[in-house]
Formats: C-alpha cells, sequence, structure tokens
C-alpha cells in the first residue's frame, strides 16, 4: 500500500497572510478528508480565527487534489485506500461481469413511456378511470381531482432513489414539464462533491461571500440551496407571506396542472388530452432554467440574494433552477433541514456516497436533528381533514377503485379516533401524558391498522392532493371567490398544511419503539380544542445522523465551540471510542485584556442576586436590577444589549421599571429596545439600535445620551448569529442562569433517554395494557434528581452554552473588545 499524501503545508488560494494557527487548522483539515472513507472529524475554532476561510481552502484544495490524483490513474492516493487486489475484477464470476456490461435501455423510450402513463411512476395503476368517471362527465372541472386506480401489493417501491435528480416538485409530483431536455438527463454527475451545511440562510449566504474572496470561486462549480420563501419570485405566491402556505401553494402550482385539459374537437367523449406545462409562469419554460444554470456556472459562486436576482432578471424560478443544478455541482451550500432530513435529501436528489459533508455551527446539532424529525399534528388539523375526506369520499364514492375505497375509509376511521381521544377527557386524567409508540398505538385503538402500507399509499397516491384540491374548490364555490389567503381563514394552514401534518405523524410511528415518545395533550375542560394536540419527539439523534456518516467520506463538525466532546459522542455517534475521534481546537486570538468577565453577585444596595424561578419576580429582586443597570448605562459607552431567560420574564421586568420610573432614567443615557417575538420585525428592531448608536459617536442629536440599549431573550433571534462587534456590543448582561423550564415534557424525555432514566411511571414497561392506564408524568425536578449523570449534565449544558452564545455576540474580531457581566450570585459558585 503507497502510503498517504502528506499534509499540505501550503494553500495558496487563501487570500491574505494566515496566522500560525490557520495553518495548522488548514493542515488538519486536509489530513481527516484524505483519512476516510466514513471518517470524522470535530473541529473547534473561535470567533477571529478565520474558520470560513480555513474550511474553504483546505476542503476545497483537498477536492482538486483528489480529482487530479484519479484522473493520474492513482484512485487508491485519491480515495485514502488500499489499491485493488491482483486481479481483483478477475475474481468476479462471469455472470456478474455479463450483467453489468449489458447495454441499458435508451433513455428517450423510458421517458416517452413516463410521459404517457405519469401515474407508473408513482407506483399506481391507472385502469378503468375513465370508464368509471362516465359519472362525473357532466361536471368536467371535478374530473382532476378523481385519483388513479391504486393497487397496494404490487410489490414496486416508488420512492426516487437518492442521486437522481428532483425537477419541479421532487420524486411526488409532476415537473412543469414531464419531458426533460435530454442534455440535462446525460449530464454527468460531479463525484465526489463537498456539501457545506450550516444553521441559517444569513450563515450560509456569509459562507458563499467568504468563498467568493478566494479563486476556488471560478475553479469549481457552486450551487447554494434555499428555501422557497427565499428563493421565490412568484409575486402572487410570495403575497402569502408564510412560509408553510408559500410551500403549499408551489406544490399547488405544481399539482394542479390537469386544469390544463383541452378537448379534441370532432372526437368522442375519450378524446382528450392534457397540456403538461406547470400553471406557475415561472416554470413553463425550459429554455429560461437552461440559461438560468448556464449564467450561475458563468458568474461563479452566488448566493441566495444573488440566485433570487438572477431569477428575476432572466424570468424563471430560481428555486427548481438551482435545484437543477445539484447533479453537476462540485460544492453544494444548503442550510440543515435540507442536507440532515432524510426526505428532504430524497426530494433534493442529494447523493451523499463518497462525498464530503461539512457541517457548521454545530455546537446544538443533535437537538436540531431531533427536532427536525419532530411531528405535531393540532386537533383543528384533525378535524379538518376529517371534514374533507368525507366531503371527498361523498361526492367521489362510486368511482373510486376498491384500493383507493379502502385506504381513504382506514384515514377517515383513524383520523375520527385521534380527534375522539383528543377532544375527550370526562375523567380528569392530566391532560398530557407521555407514551411509547406501541402504548400510542393500543391506547388509540389503531393497532390493527397497517400503518406502513398506509404511508406507503400516502406516497405514492397522489391523495393528500386530490382531496386539498377539491377541498379548495369546495370553499371557492361556496365564497365565490379565489382567494389565495383563505388558509388564514380556517386556522393554521390550509388543507394541505393539515394533510402534511397528519402524514408527518404516521411516518412517525413507524420508527422503533424507543427512538421516541408521543406527547398527547387532551381538551382541557374548559380550555381551547386549539390546545389539543399529538405529538412524536425524536430522542434517538445517532440513528438519523448514522444516515450521514454511513454514506459520506468524511464528515467535518465545525463550531466556534464544540464541548463537551463526551456528550456530542453519546448522543451522535456512541459506537465510536473517544479516540477514534480527530479533534483540533484553535486558541482564542483576542487578548486577554479586551475582555472583560465579571460575575456580579448583589446589587448597589448589597441584595444579593438571585434570579432562580423562586426569586427572581420578587420585586425587590427587579428594582435592585433596575438600580444596578442605571450605574452601567452612565459608564458603558455605544451599545449594551441585555439577555433575560425568556420573552415573559423580559416583560414583566420592563414593566415593573416602566411603573417605577426606571426606563425613563435609563432613556437620559440610552436609547432602550426591545426584542420582538416576530422574526419579521427583529431586523427592524436591529436597524433602529444601530442607527442609534452611530448617530450617538457621531455627535449628533441629543449630547447626553451616549448609546442604545437592547433588551433581548436568551434562545431567540438576536442570541443566536447576531453580530454585535465593536460599538454595537460593548457590554453584554446576563440576567441569572438560562435554565431550560422543568415543566418541559420533551426536554424531560429527552433528559430520561440521555440519562438511561427509567421508570414505571414511564409507558413502554412490561406491564399489560390496561385502557385507562395513561402515563403519569412526574414533576421535572424529580426527573431530574433520578436521572443518571450525563441527563443531569446535559441538562446543566443546556443553559452553559445558552450563555456562551449570547455573551460570544459581542467579541467577532481580533480587535474588538466588550465586558461581559453575568448578573447572579450563583456564577460565583466554583461547583
Amino acid at each position: 500500500m503507497p502510503p498517504p499524501p502528506p499534509p499540505r503545508q501550503d494553500f495558496p488560494a487563501f487570500p491574505f497572510a494566515t496566522y500560525p494557527i490557520q495553518t495548522e487548522f488548514m493542515s488538519f483539515l486536509y489530513s481527516a478528508l484524505s483519512s476516510g472513507p466514513r471518517a470524522l472529524a470535530l473541529l473547534e475554532s473561535p470567533t477571529g480565527t478565520g474558520k470560513t476561510l480555513s474550511i474553504i481552502c483546505s476542503a476545497l484544495q483537498w477536492l482538486l487534489d483528489h480529482r487530479d490524483a484519479a484522473s493520474l490513474g492513482h484512485p487508491e492516493r485519491a480515495n485514502g485506500s488500499a489499491p485493488a487486489a491482483v486481479g481483483g475484477e478477475d475474481d468476479e464470476p462471469d455472470w456478474m461481469r455479463d450483467f453489468t456490461l449489458q447495454p441499458l435501455p435508451p433513455k428517450k423510450d423510458i421517458r416517452k413511456k413516463s410521459e404517457t402513463h405519469p401515474s407508473r411512476r408513482h407506483g399506481t395503476k391507472k385502469v378503468g378511470v375513465s370508464e368509471k368517471s362516465e359519472g362525473i362527465r357532466e361536471n368536467d372541472d371535478e374530473e382532476e381531482f378523481l385519483l388513479d386506480e391504486y393497487e397496494s401489493d404490487d410489490g414496486e417501491g416508488t420512492g426516487r432513489q437518492a442521486g437522481k435528480r428532483a425537477h419541479c416538485g421532487g420524486a411526488s409530483s409532476s415537473s412543469s414539464s414531464s419531458s426533460e431536455s435530454e442534455d440535462d438527463e446525460d449530464e454527468e454527475e460531479a463525484t465526489p462533491k463537498v456539501y457545506f451545511t450550516s444553521r441559517t440562510h444569513s450563515q450560509v449566504s456569509q459562507f458563499v461571500g467568504e468563498l467568493k474572496r478566494t479563486n476556488f470561486s471560478g475553479k469549481l462549480r457552486t450551487v447554494c440551496l434555499g428555501s422557497r420563501k427565499s428563493l421565490c419570485i412568484n409575486t402572487d405566491v410570495q403575497k402569502l407571506g408564510s412560509t408553510t402556505r408559500i410551500n403549499e401553494r408551489c406544490l399547488e402550482l405544481l399539482k394542479n396542472k390537469k386544469s390544463s385539459k383541452i378537448k379534441v374537437e370532432g372526437d368522442n367523449k375519450k378524446g382528450r388530452r392534457t397540456k403538461t406545462s406547470c400553471r406557475c409562469p415561472m416554470l413553463g419554460n425550459r429554455s429560461l432554467q437552461k440559461q438560468f444554470r448556464s449564467e450561475v456556472s458563468d458568474h461563479g459562486a452566488l448566493d441566495i440574494e444573488d440566485l433570487a436576482q438572477l431569477g428575476r432578471k432572466i424570468g424563471t424560478c430560481p428555486y427548481y433552477g438551482a435545484r437543477d443544478m445539484v447533479r453537476s455541482a462540485d460544492l453544494v451550500v444548503l442550510p440543515y433541514q435540507s442536507l440532515l432530513l432524510k426526505s428532504a435529501r430524497e426530494l433534493l436528489g442529494l447523493n451523499l456516497k463518497n462525498s464530503v459533508v461539512i457541517i457548521d455551527e454545530a455546537h446544538n446539532l443533535a437537538d436540531s436533528l431531533t427536532s427536525m424529525y419532530n411531528s405535531k399534528v393540532e386537533s383543528s388539523q384533525l378535524r379538518a381533514v376529517l371534514s374533507h375526506l368525507e366531503a371527498y369520499l361523498n361526492r367521489f364514492q362510486n368511482v373510486l377503485g376498491a384500493g383507493n375505497r379502502r385506504y381513504i375509509q382506514t384515514l377517515t376511521v383513524l383520523t375520527r379516533s385521534f380527534l375522539r381521544c383528543l377532544i375527550s377527557n370526562e375523567d380528569c386524567s392530566s391532560a398530557v401524558t407521555s407514551m411509547t409508540i406501541n402504548k400510542f398505538l393500543f391506547s388509540f385503538d389503531i393497532d390493527n391498522i397497517n400503518i406502513v402500507k398506509l404511508c406507503q399509499y400516502l406516497k405514492e397516491s397522489n391523495i393528500v392532493h386530490k382531496v386539498s384540491g377539491y377541498a379548495n374548490k369546495l370553499f371557492i364555490t361556496e365564497n365565490g371567490v379565489c382567494n389565495l389567503n383563505h388558509g388564514q381563514q380556517h386556522g393554521e394552514g390550509s388543507s394541505i398544511t393539515s394533510f402534511q401534518a397528519l402524514t408527518d405523524l404516521l411516518r412517525s410511528l413507524l420508527y422503533c419503539n424507543d427512538d421516541g415518545r408521543i406527547i398527547v395533550a387532551r381538551h382541557k375542560p374548559g380550555g381551547q380544542p386549539e390546545d389539543a394536540y399529538i405529538k412524536f419527539v425524536m430522542l434517538c439523534a445517532e440513528k438519523t445522523f448514522s444516515e450521514v456518516t454511513d454514506d459520506a467520506h468524511v464528515v467535518i463538525m465545525a463550531g466556534g465551540t464544540l464541548q463537551p466532546i463526551e456528550e456530542t459522542r453519546l448522543r451522535l455517534f456512541p459506537g465510536l471510542l473517544p479516540s477514534d475521534i480527530k479533534f483540533f481546537s484553535c486558541n482564542h486570538i483576542v487578548p486577554p485584556e479586551s475582555i472583560l468577565p465579571i460575575a456580579v453577585t448583589c446589587g448597589p444596595s448589597g441584595k444579593k442576586f438571585d434570579f432562580s424561578h423562586s426569586s427572581r419576580s420578587s420585586l425587590n429582586m427587579i428594582e435592585e436590577l433596575g438600580r444596578f443597570l442605571c450605574n452601567i448605562v452612565t459608564i458603558v459607552p455605544e451599545g449594551i444589549v441585555m439577555f433575560f431567560s425568556s420573552y415573559e420574564y423580559e416583560k414583566q421586568v420592563y414593566d415593573a421599571w416602566m411603573a417605577s420610573g426606571t426606563i425613563s432614567k435609563i432613556s437620559k443615557k440610552k436609547h432602550v429596545f426591545r426584542e420582538p417575538r416576530s422574526s419579521v420585525d427583529v431586523e427592524v428592531i436591529l436597524n433602529k439600535y444601530k442607527e442609534a448608536i452611530q448617530s450617538c459617536s457621531k455627535g449628533s442629536g441629543d449630547t447626553s445620551v451616549n448609546g442604545a440599549l437592547l433588551l433581548a431573550v436568551v434562545g431567540g433571534k438576536i442570541s443566536e448569529g447576531i453580530n454585535f462587534s465593536d460599538g454595537m456590543g460593548r457590554c453584554v448582561l446576563m440576567v441569572g442562569l438560562p435554565y431550560p423550564s422543568p415543566d418541559d415534557i420533551e426536554l424531560m424525555e429527552t433528559i430520561k433517554h440521555i440519562g438511561n432514566y427509567s421508570t414505571s411511571s414511564v409507558i413502554g414497561d412490561d406491564k399489560p395494557f390496561n385502557g385507562n392506564d395513561e402515563c403519569k408524568l412526574e414533576p421535572g425536578f424529580d426527573v431530574l434528581r433520578k436521572s443518571g449523570k450525563s441527563g443531569r449534565e446535559y441538562y446543566e449544558n443546556l443553559c452553559m452554552k445558552a450563555v456562551n452564545q449570547s455573551i460570544g455576540r459581542a467579541i467577532r474580531h481580533v480587535n474588538d473588545y466588550a465586558a461581559m457581566l453575568l448578573v447572579d450570585s450563583r456564577y460565583a459558585h466554583t461547583s
């Protein structure tokens, strides 16, 4: 076996003179990439150490070197593996070689068949539909809602395999044109490729901005993926505002193409053909999509805003245009949800085989993973689904095939069962209960339903869009107008949203019994019916993460701080020994004298600061905090950011300060701003906060005011992802220790899982089922006391990670400086 390539010490693409730590960082990452397949490395790089540029230069240089080695006939060096054994191919049986060499059927013929019978692509058979639908011929506009005949026992899977591109709606929907251009189909897939993912769209755009500073931007083909809300240029759809409604309206436009049917003159009743163009005007012209892809390739790296602007210029959809470029891209930049969620990977056609996956901001990766796989359906959504299913079945029952009728009836029975159990709580038992998947199936009396086949039906048939389309038609008929915003009049989301919520919950029931918990919140007597819901909480992050690590050549986890490493290992890759994990940590480059951390244990009057849950609401405590803040604003120039543990507590403190006159005293020195709950308003408040600081720095306006104060919330939009560099954050105050609420049922279930905690009061034991035996939820503090060491440490770490993330907003570069005031006597405790 030849030795592996030596670590590179030269990275000419780096655009400026590097610190020694950056060269060491890049050499470590390059070596880790060469150690695949299925290697794992953790990179800890504090703010100001050049993390993003270091990742770009080392990872993309490795990709170029890898391909050069492969092109020169050294695949063993490119793959980081031993060369093939002598005569390795000859060891294959003749039948296998013969089978491999058989020519594939022409793609064109396959595509023509798919155009003629689009239902075959979805595993359905269109048998006798035209004969059965004679009863609705007189009402032609309803025929588009009729389902194709469905046979569930044909033994054929229909899910699109990973690695194939999803065009204009993915595997589960028809594209804007069912005939793809052949040059697109023949486009060779670039392998291996690098996937870079970060938590938010803004972080994705920041990465692309750094990429533009290097010469890799012109050497490698880059595509940036974003959400429909960020990339949609259809103004009618954008007006909907909500991400959920934009997504579902986009899918409606892609699905509802049968309304474009036209009659053929001089023919009988069967003489009809369907126009296959998409209803969305931004997807009707394939030549414009091709032009979009060509211009993206010519421009080099483009971020989400650039793609949207280019789409508007050309007049074609940048969302699907970018998706169609994934196959040929060398570097794919995308948010967490698109890469880490299996269904999203399949829909986007992401092939992780032998590729490099780089996950940025990975400090909360395990929690992010589990939350992606959570699912929830509310009682109002169940009522909507039930009414729409009943209306659909009443209208089309006589023309539906046996398969469709059976599954729709099963869905109706199941939905009615869910709803009945949520709204009936006659025995006044615990309103919120937790149970395992098996217990849930038995307690709701649905253990005799084949959930696997039902989920397969929901995936392969077009039931969701057919029923939802018919429900929308009824709404339009009743109201006499087509209103795209009518979903707002019927609670949260429209029919598609409700159906999708139920579908996601049913899919969650396919997980192993111990992978998660079902939270059932029943209707409280005297409460609102909308308060009732069923929610699946994923607990097993390692299983979902293994789907990524098993396919990828190397997985790189990067972040400002990844400690504690042991918790990360136990939750994401417990099968690996600590010695199997490659770990590198950069030292802080900000000098100690630029940071002033102080634990503030008492106020100006000597009163001890105690912001624990039992003491923080004390009026004396709030007034003491106000006096302390009045002293701080007179000393600290420019911007101060003050973090509270929750929106409720921030409001309580602010109202008390308004009543006591504290706010008016603070306003004499600082303009006061508050973090809004709505993410839409965050940018507006931040701009006002920044303008107030800049105006004071320039000496304009009231000279007695020396800056601004921003009241923020831990875990809100401002505490993560927002930079308060330089004058924006000369001081950060953290009020109390932001421990999560022990009344959070989902959190307590996670702690039980992490701490290997079990008790007879948790459903899932071996006791025989009793219909009246609900899962008794123990108080959160009891759970913490009984949980194992790892569970308690997890609870502590959640608090300290939140503190680190919040106060870390202030120091953003080597020349920055700020004071961090931790206001609580508990911060002074050494253990």
